[in-house]
């Protein structure tokens, strides 16, 4: 990049006059930027700072996450998705505690050493509250450095990105690293967007090589992905004695360590009024009694799409053998909201009301 001085002026002139209040712009203290930037991988703002003033309100500083209990934690991460963020934080935060005398540290390579700190994590935290000329590079970054730089290969590739992490450093290195990185940040968020972006109004309009190319929105180059597979799944609100059963998923895969209500996926073909009989005796030793089918919810994942088959039943007097969930609860049928559970199970539990 040329003239990389100049380059830093404009856009943080245009930060000044156009960056969005948002509550962690609003504190210098690293454990409440560690929890936004935490929170804020693949996850909109919109849908952050609700969650991120309820988590800083019960965890206000790194020793009461260190004590939590890990349920505790998940009940209030919950709905936010990718639950090994949250699982991250507390055992960083423990990590903290021991070994950093509960102060965050704020050498690169000691925030890399923490569970869940990569490089784009460390990078933002050092910068933006330590003052320390770290770059960063996530989705946003990539795009706005990709069309600047007129990068017409995969950015996905090692090389590549290899690439885009050394001109995030030369821009970093200057005054004000930490707002010159929110900056990148916001502009990819807010003006240098995937489709439609706001060429006219973008800081560095007459240095962008994609826009004088005239097809910004072809840049990033990345990768195309194969088609997402569907599953089908079922799940029921078993009741015995006027309380219902939730059964705890195991501490790895997918979901690790949350509630949800008892199921499992369908075979090939499979009915799934005859799936979710299968499946609770199985994986709980139960027979269900008076299954009535209340609907289906869909929730679309990463790597997935499922379809969740949703009953309600009965069980009859006898002992729960589990086998794959980690643990078993009966409890109140209000009571399932207030476990820490995934999106798909609140939708299960809104569709049983």
């Amino acid at each position: 990049m040329r003239d990389t001085a100049g380059a830093r002026t404009a856009l943080l002139r245009w930060y000044d006059r156009h960056r969005r209040d948002l509550p962690w712009r609003r504190t210098r203290d690293p454990y409440a930027i560690w929890i936004s930037e935490a929170m804020l991988q693949q996850t909109r703002v919109e849908t952050v700072i609700p969650y991120y003033a309820r988590f800083l309100e019960r965890f206000p500083d790194v020793q009461a996450l260190a004590s939590a209990d890990l349920d505790d934690v998940l009940s209030v991460w919950s709905g936010l998705g990718y639950y090994s963020r949250a699982k991250n934080l507390r055992a960083a935060a423990r990590q903290v505690v021991d070994r950093h005398a509960g102060r965050i540290p704020d050498e690169p390579d000691a925030l890399r050493a923490l569970p869940g700190v990569g490089r784009y994590t460390a990078g933002a935290l050092a910068s933006i509250a330590f003052d320390q000329p770290e770059p960063v590079l996530d989705g946003n970054v990539k795009r706005v450095l990709a069309r600047l730089l007129d990068v017409r290969e995969d950015v996905g590739r090692r090389q590549v990105a290899e690439r885009l992490w050394n001109e995030s450093a030369r821009l970093a290195d200057g005054p004000r690293p930490g707002d010159l990185n929110q900056a990148l940040m916001e502009l990819g968020a807010t003006i240098c967007t995937p489709r439609a972006p706001g060429c006219a109004v973008c800081p560095w309009r007459r240095r962008c090589a994609a826009r004088r190319a005239g097809d910004p929105e072809a840049l990033p180059v990345k990768r195309p992905r194969g088609p997402v597979p569907r599953v089908q799944a079922t799940a029921a609100l078993v009741l015995r004695d006027g309380r219902a059963l939730a059964v705890r998923r195991p501490p790895q895969g997918l979901w690790a360590g949350l509630w949800e209500l008892p199921g499992g996926d369908l075979t090939g073909g499979e009915a799934p009024a005859r799936g979710v009989r299968r499946a609770l005796r199985e994986r709980l030793g139960l027979e269900l009694e008076g299954l009535r089918r209340a609907g289906e919810v869909e929730h679309v994942l990463s790597h997935r799409r499922l379809r969740l088959h949703v009953y309600r039943c009965q069980a009859p007097p006898g002992r729960v053998r589990r086998r794959g969930p980690d643990a078993h609860r009966w409890l109140a049928p209000d009571g399932l909201a207030a476990l820490p559970q995934s999106v798909l199970t609140r939708k299960a539990l809104a569709l049983l009301g």
